[in-house]
């Protein structure tokens, strides 16, 4: 079957990594996926797309976006025609985010009968759901969440997708969870290092919630003076954490280590005990599953999908949102609680293995065999 994946951009983060897990089951499928891009891009990005064995088709060459209405809907329409008529799609597979349906409305234009739509955010974004309902019910075959919790926002109730889910012709909605990074192997019976390290595996920026991360650090350091942090990854508030870091007289506990390849993250995650995930938003929580299964305990903001994929108390804990107090207080809990940090670990290798790659792509394969 010929697949066109649509996506916004291909730069660094969990959608494009999600995004990347699609490809890579339907090729493994047998499918033949053509993935456009209709804006900014990375070109490292790109070569892992292509690796992955899918054809990439970059509507915007320098990646730039176009400038108001008119402008964004010509130049959708115009690129999406030579996509579908270069690689004429039996299914397409929209990732929901901005522009939101406007592509959808163009590919049913453009003669594609067969669409799914991958939603990566909960429905608190929208002010209304009149016309996502209409798109679900009347262009769609199926609109996907990657938890219940996001599927229970936009329809007011839930089901997690299996192979005897009997789809209908329009207006199927299920949730699919989203899956751990292809190759990305569960680590049991991990060392646990003394004294432990907590460590942040983010993109810098105020909607991860780092400018947390160094306050609840120091309210950590004035009870455990051996404690350690490393913090992965690069962004706008880079130079504001470690100016907080340097006010704090903490730099001497704080590796700074820049963004990392996806193939090396797992030795980054093996340096750590305890990762945070303060986020202000968070549509699934990607890094929190890749921590879990290299056997870290996650403690994150009670947001978004990740009460879902951290069940408080089980495998990690939640804090409250923007509270620096909390996140310190759930730190302390970990590393004071020796049974409550041995409970959850060890409950990590088990329970991740519902986001494995594996299940993941049994349960697209069955979705598209469906189609």
């Amino acid at each position: 079957m010929k697949v066109l994946v649509c996506i916004p951009c291909l730069l660094t983060g969990g959608t494009e990594i999600q995004t990347l897990n699609l490809v890579q089951a339907l090729v493994k499928g047998g499918h033949e996926v053509t993935t456009v891009c209709y804006f900014e891009f990375s070109p490292e990005m790109v070569q892992r797309y292509e690796l992955a064995g899918s054809k990439v088709k970059l509507l915007s060459s320098d990646g730039t976006r176009p400038v108001g209405v008119w402008h964004t809907l010509t130049f959708l329409f115009k690129g999406l025609r030579r996509a579908v008529k270069s690689c004429r799609p039996e299914v397409a597979h929209v990732q929901y985010m901005a522009p939101g349906a406007i592509p959808i409305f163009i590919l049913r234009l453009l003669g594609v009968k067969k669409m799914i739509a991958t939603t990566h955010t909960a429905a608190d974004i929208y002010p209304n759901l009149r016309l996502l309902h209409f798109v679900v019910k009347h262009v769609l075959v199926v609109f996907q969440c990657i938890t219940l919790r996001a599927e229970e926002s936009y329809f007011g109730s839930s089901t997690l997708y299996s192979e005897a889910y009997e789809l209908r012709k329009k207006g199927n909605h299920f949730t699919i969870y989203n899956a751990l990074p292809c190759g990305m192997q569960t680590c049991n019976n991990r060392t646990i290092h003394q004294p432990k390290v907590i460590g942040v595996v983010s993109r810098l920026e105020l909607i991860k919630g780092m400018d947390l991360v160094i306050p609840a650090f120091a309210e950590v350091k004035k009870q455990h003076l051996e404690v350690k942090l490393i913090v992965v990854g690069d962004g706008t508030l880079k130079s504001a954490m470690v100016k907080q870091a340097e006010e704090l007289h903490l730099m001497n506990s704080i590796e700074w280590v820049g963004r990392q390849p996806q193939e090396v993250l797992h030795e980054w995650y093996g340096k750590m005990d305890i990762v945070l995930m303060p986020s202000r938003s968070e549509g699934f929580g990607l890094t929190a599953i890749e921590a879990m299964a290299n056997g870290c305990v996650v403690v994150a903001s009670d947001t978004g999908g990740l009460p879902e994929v951290v069940k408080d108390g089980e495998v990690g804990l939640l804090h409250k949102i923007e509270d620096v107090k909390d996140i310190s207080v759930k730190i302390l809990r970990l590393l004071d609680d020796s049974k409550l940090y041995i409970k959850c670990q060890k409950a990590l290798h088990n329970y991740v293995q519902q986001y494995s790659f594996i299940r993941y792509t049994d349960a697209i394969r069955s979705l598209y065999s469906k189609l």
